[in-house]
Parts: C-alpha cells; structure tokens; sequence
C-alpha cells in the first residue's frame, strides 16, 4: 500500500470519529445547560474548550452555549469541527479511491451533500437532530468499513486512525 493512501485511510477515519466523538460531547454539554439552569454556562464552555484543545485567545471569543456550537459544531474551517472534520474525511477519500469501496465512497459523499441544510435546520431549530444525524452517519460508515472492505492493511490503518481518534477523545 502506498503511503500516501494510508495516510489518507488513516485521517478518514479518524476525521469520521472526532465528527462523531464531537457531536456526543456537545449534545451532553446542551443537555446539560438545558436540564440543570444553576450551570454557569461560561464556566462549562471553557471547560469544553479546554478539553478540546482549543486555544485560549480562541476559546474567549466563544464562551456561550452559541459560539460554542458555531466553533466546535458548524465551522467547517477547523478540522476540530463537526463540520469541519466531515468535510476533511471527504477530501481525504479522494487519496484512498482505490482501498475504499463504493459503499464508503458514498457514504462519505451523502454525509456531506446535506450538510449545509443541516446546519442551517440547525441554526434554526436546535442542534439536537443535527446531533443525531452525525452519529447515524458515523455509525453508517463504521458498519460500511466492517461490511464492505477487505480486511487486511487497508482496513487496518483506517480503524488505527479511527481507534487513535477514539482514545484521545476519552482521555
């Protein structure tokens, strides 16, 4: 296998699960602010932030609830995103065309179509299904890997980069 397609094998998986990792922690974080209204919300934005490597001029300017999801949800510059990560694993799928199979290949392409409306329904209405719709994606696509590709070295870098992901995200 080519380097270069591993590494791209790698990051679309690990892009898949912080997307995924990503929409679980800030469905808990609105969760939480809506069921328990003695949380001070800035104080567990920053937290959030904090856990989430984001850097501290960066993370001042996004202490409510609102710039936290416009950050850490909607921004498709910063691979941190949801979005952003999304957009990133279909770029990557263009370097791993010859490992992945169709099924992936448009999983991956019909996670992103949609996207726009999504965070435009979810601007508009709340993030709790755009939330949702991530984690079916993610899991649509964890099934396609296990499903559809061979196992062998191909399969394997991808669930590293997938696994990588998942570690660092719990710790």
């Amino acid at each position: 296998m080519l380097s270069r397609v591993a590494e791209a094998l790698f990051w679309i998986g690990r892009y898949v699960e912080r997307a995924e990792d990503t929409a679980r922690l800030l469905d808990v974080h609105f969760h939480e602010m809506l069921e328990d209204p003695t949380v001070d919300e800035e104080d567990t934005c920053a937290v959030l932030l904090s856990v989430m490597g984001i850097p501290d001029d960066t993370a001042q300017q996004h202490r409510t609830s609102f710039g936290l999801l416009e950050l850490l949800g909607y921004d498709e510059s910063t691979p941190s995103s949801i979005v952003g990560a999304l957009v990133a694993a279909r770029q990557n799928r263009r370097g791993a065309r010859e490992a992945l199979s169709a099924e992936i290949w448009e999983c991956l392409n019909s996670t992103y179509k949609p996207l726009p409306a999504r965070v435009a329904a979810a601007r508009d209405f709340g993030p709790a299904p755009f939330f949702n719709y991530v984690r079916d994606r993610a899991a649509t696509f964890a099934g396609y890997v296990d499903a559809s590709m061979s196992q062998d070295a191909s399969h394997d870098v991808l669930v590293l980069g997938r696994s990588l992901e998942r570690v660092d995200m719990t710790a």
